[in-house]
């Protein structure tokens, strides 16, 4: 299976840095780069900077790591979609999630009180079937829709990935995704995530392909500063700190080795200071591009 690496830019680069950083990635041979959607920050929005890197470049694949769907209208985000396709065939790589991971912005994507849920299982089935199919009629219980076109259909079918890391997430991981990319979880429990999505899918008559499992790490440069800390705590605050992330790329490694026996085969490794700067990028290929195959 591949094993492949990426890189997520660290949330203060400023735009007007970008253009310098995707051209850095493709140069060094770089897999991917991936958009987080912080919208109270200075991080550029995901589809905006991946049709921004996806136009300099030929050979790096972009992706969202992840951007929130329900909230969207999934045909506008189809369109979105077949439209990047079309401009970059195979290089676009969307993945999707139930809500922002940042409290202040989830009144941004309103859905029907309790029904997020409901409204994301409805929303990725409509976009899987106006990507795939022509002059769609969709009536759901949130969307209703009528001789839906969207075009041009992609060449190769887009892969929609999905994150989350709970016992529903990962029911719809296995019953509509074709891949997952998890965080902030253990390798133990990267491999119990991974063996129930794989239940859910055979549950539901379809399979997840066995390289289509990754995760989002961050990584020190010999400390993990407090801010990073704080927050890893109050999102797993049963978990030590340093079983999440990195401190440096020795403790890394040692962690992809982990993972990659619970099965997982792609990694989006973070700075944990923020920082994606030109250093962070020169000690990525040093240490991750080798351990591509």
């Amino acid at each position: 299976m591949k094993v492949r690496f990426g890189v997520s830019v660290g949330l203060d680069v400023p735009p007007a840095d970008l253009s310098g950083t995707v051209d850095r990635l493709e140069d060094a041979g770089i897999d991917s780069l991936w958009f987080s959607e912080l919208l109270y920050t200075p991080a550029v929005d995901p589809f905006i900077g991946m049709a921004f890197a996806l136009a300099r470049t030929t050979q790096l694949k972009v992706g969202t790591s992840v951007a929130v769907l329900p909230g969207r209208h999934p045909v506008l985000v189809a369109k979105q979609l077949a439209s990047l396709a079309a401009l970059a065939p195979s290089r676009v790589l969307p993945v999707f999630g139930l809500r922002s991971a940042v409290p202040a912005e989830r009144e941004l994507f309103e859905v029907p009180t309790g029904q997020r849920a409901a409204v994301f299982d409805e929303s990725l089935a409509l976009l899987r079937t106006v990507l795939h199919d022509h002059n769609v009629t969709f009536t759901g219980a949130f969307f209703s829709v009528r001789d839906v076109e969207i075009l041009p259909k992609p060449v190769k079918p887009l892969d929609i990935w999905l994150g989350g890391s709970s016992p529903a997430g990962y029911q719809r991981v296995g019953t509509y995704a074709d891949g997952w990319l998890g965080s902030f979880l253990t390798p133990t429990e990267a491999g119990g995530a991974v063996a129930a999505i794989r239940a859910a899918a055979g549950a539901a008559g379809r399979a997840v392909p066995e390289d289509h499992y990754g995760i989002n790490i961050a990584v020190g440069d010999g400390a993990l500063p407090q801010q990073a800390l704080d927050a890893i705590r109050r999102q797993r605050p049963d978990v030590d700190p340093s079983e999440l992330v990195a401190t440096d790329w020795s403790q890394l490694h040692r962690q992809i080795d982990g993972y990659l026996e619970a099965g997982l085969t792609k990694f989006v490794i973070r700075p944990a200071g923020g920082s994606g700067g030109a250093d962070f990028i020169d000690e990525f290929v040093r240490e991750m591009l080798p351990r591509q195959n």
